[in-house]
């Protein structure tokens, strides 16, 4: 294969991904679920977003557990779980998210930015996004989803650089004390905590589940038990993968009247991976 670059390569290489993903989890039968812009894109376009980037699927913690014990012998050469805590031992911070890297790829020349994570997320991927048991009651919930927040505002603190424009006047105080704060702290304790407190409420049966790992503008998303129990299968592309039998509610809930498009100058890349050389 020739080297190639644009969207329909990247998202021919994202595909890749996820019928390994798809198969692994048949032949382990671990469930699992397109998610985000990509259960969006199954549903209005039967395939991905004409103009989407990446790829995203969801798992429930002990179905996450499941795919990591087996990943790295499943996984074919040229794709790799990389884990949130691989950079550094442990001592850096991009994000809580596990993915599976597609590593015949090259998201960019090697910079500063790709070297303090160690070339490790020079490549294509797709994320996995976890979901954990919220407790029950109002306060036990707002008070899990606060504490989330301000791990990953600590957890900044130990990536290369914090870039404050991204944030409104009101998100930039608690990201710059939240950071200054956290680089104090050790990397891999922060990792622990996060942890801890995704598992706390998993022994018991609750009402609503949450994205654990997602950043703080998307954690507050609460999904009802009976949404994240049941599975079917769609068509995608050239293959059927597995979605939420119930994307229709989820997908309101991430998007509201999902099935409109967005304006016309919105439809375009949002990651930067049409940059990326595909090499294999």
């Amino acid at each position: 294969m020739n080297n190639a670059y644009g969207l329909q390569a990247v998202q021919e290489a994202n595909l890749k991904v996820l019928k390994e993903i798809d198969r692994i989890c048949e032949k382990y039968r671990i469930s699992y679920a397109l998610d985000a812009g990509t259960l969006l894109g199954a549903i209005r376009h039967g395939g991905f977003i004409p103009w989407d980037d990446d790829a995203d699927i969801v798992m429930t913690r002990n179905s996450w557990e499941a795919f990591r014990k087996v990943a790295a012998r499943e996984l074919p050469e040229g794709m790799r779980l990389l884990l949130p805590e691989d950079f550094a031992g442990g001592r850096r911070f991009y994000d809580f998210t596990p993915r599976v890297l597609y590593e015949y790829s090259r998201r960019r020349q090697p910079d500063e930015e790709s070297a303090y994570y160690e070339e490790k997320l020079n490549h294509l991927w797709v994320d996995i996004f976890i979901l954990d048991r919220l407790p029950d009651g109002a306060a036990a919930s707002r008070a899990t989803l606060l504490q989330q927040k301000a791990l990953y505002a600590l957890a900044m603190g130990h990536r290369r650089r914090v870039e404050m424009k991204k944030y409104t006047l009101p998100q930039k105080l608690p990201v710059f004390g939240g950071s200054s704060v956290g680089r104090a702290l050790p990397m891999r304790q922060l990792f622990r905590l996060q942890n801890r407190l995704a598992k706390a409420a998993n022994k018991r049966r609750t009402a609503e589940w949450y994205y654990s790992n997602y950043d703080p503008g998307y954690i507050d998303i609460r999904l009802k038990d009976i949404w994240v129990s049941e599975r079917i299968h769609i068509r995608f592309e050239d293959t059927v993968l597995s979605i939420p039998a119930h994307y229709d509610e989820i997908l309101k809930c991430i998007y509201g009247d999902y099935m409109n498009l967005p304006p016309r100058e919105e439809r375009v890349p949002s990651h930067g991976s049409t940059d990326i050389e595909i090499y294999g």
